[in-house]
């Protein structure tokens, strides 16, 4: 299993523009959500709670991030079950505003990407690695940290093997 620097470093070639790197912060949460908002609808326990398939794919989600980096997983636990709890109005909605409302956050959010990407000059990451779409929300988190002055190891790591951001 290759590790948090190195996940982060190869979806980083993909992401040196800062302008790609800003439309991420948009597209990749709202991808997620809508994500989040689908899956909630697909019950695989209900009794005596109610487990839906959103809940496993963020438990497992969860736990990959932890064993790349257990302060990392723990943020990314506390934002994918905010993002979960977001969900809840979304899920309770009639068939086709649920539908409207997770497929046009879905579309959107691929909107802003295609936008980032195009600025960029790159094919999105997971063209050559499916991982891409599992470690992209990891990348937006890590990238808002290092904004605010945290995980400098990892910054310089990124930096030294995917180059410096682009203006």
């Amino acid at each position: 299993m290759k590790t948090l620097k190195q996940q982060l470093t190869n979806y980083a070639l993909y992401h040196r523009s800062k302008r790609n790197i800003y439309t991420h912060f948009i597209g990749i949460p709202l991808i997620v959500f809508a994500i989040i908002c689908l899956l909630k609808r697909v019950t695989l326990i209900s009794e005596p709670a109610v487990i839906s398939l959103a809940t496993v794919v963020i438990a497992l989600t969860c736990l990959y991030y932890l064993m790349l980096s257990l302060s990392m997983g723990l943020i990314m636990a506390v934002c994918l079950s905010l993002l979960s709890i977001a969900a809840e109005p979304v899920v309770s909605l009639s068939t086709e505003l649920w539908l409207a409302v997770s497929i046009g956050s879905f579309i959107v959010g691929w909107v802003f990407q295609f936008i980032g990407h195009y600025f960029e000059g790159k094919k999105p990451a997971f063209v050559d690695d499916l991982i891409g779409l599992v470690i992209g929300p990891l990348f937006v988190l890590a990238e808002f940290l290092i904004m605010l002055g945290f995980y400098k190891d990892i910054a310089d790591h990124i930096e030294q093997n995917a180059g410096p951001n682009k203006a």
